[in-house]
């Protein structure tokens, strides 16, 4: 089941490890509106969630879903180790760089390292 939560002051959807993937523009879009509705500035998806292809930009599931996203002006966090991911794609490692270093995209490993990631700067 997904939960809202609030961060440090930032409404975030958390979406359960075990619901359907994400697969296509339409499944970004439900997840899109099930955030808004509730007043989510970002939705975090588990590793889980997402199938291998979203990890092989050559297939441009993850664009797909991410112009989704910033379309919406919601933020996507992908949550969960991808290591295994990483270690055979260049541009992958390249692409996740970009994001973290971004406000509309982010990689984090576990849901410690977003609230970290909302923390305001002191």
């Amino acid at each position: 089941m997904n939960v809202f939560q609030d961060i440090h002051g930032t409404p975030v959807l958390l979406c359960a490890a075990d619901g359907p993937l994400v697969h296509s523009e339409r499944d970004a879009t439900d997840l899109i509106g099930e955030g808004s509705y509730g007043g989510a500035a970002w939705v975090a998806v588990p590793v889980e969630r997402l199938p291998d292809d979203f990890f092989r930009l050559r297939t441009r599931m993850a664009g797909d879903i991410v112009q989704k996203f910033a379309q919406y002006r919601v933020g996507l966090v992908v949550v969960g180790d991808i290591s295994r991911h990483l270690e055979g794609s260049s541009a992958l490692r390249d692409f996740v760089r970009e994001c973290n270093r971004g406000t509309q995209v982010w990689f984090v490993p576990d849901t410690d390292a977003l609230t970290e990631r909302l923390t305001p700067a002191a």
